[in-house]
């Protein structure tokens, strides 16, 4: 992939990262309004953490050499 590609890519993955994390917020804001007592939001949550730590791991591997950031 070229840097080109490189930071292309990132920034895409930036801008999804930054979505879900207002998607993770909103849904804890909720989840804290009803008193902790909705496993749908809980699992809703995992999911969108589990989609972040994904992000997360691909935008880590973009900049293996540190060229990027």
């Amino acid at each position: 992939m070229s840097e080109d590609e490189k930071g292309k890519r990132f920034l895409e993955l930036i801008d999804q990262q930054n979505n879900l994390q207002w998607s993770i917020v909103t849904k804890l804001t909720m989840l804290i309004k009803s008193d902790w007592n909705s496993s749908q939001l809980q699992h809703e949550i995992e999911l969108l953490v589990e989609s972040h730590s994904e992000i997360t791991k691909e935008l880590n591997s973009l900049d293996i050499n540190n060229s990027i950031l």
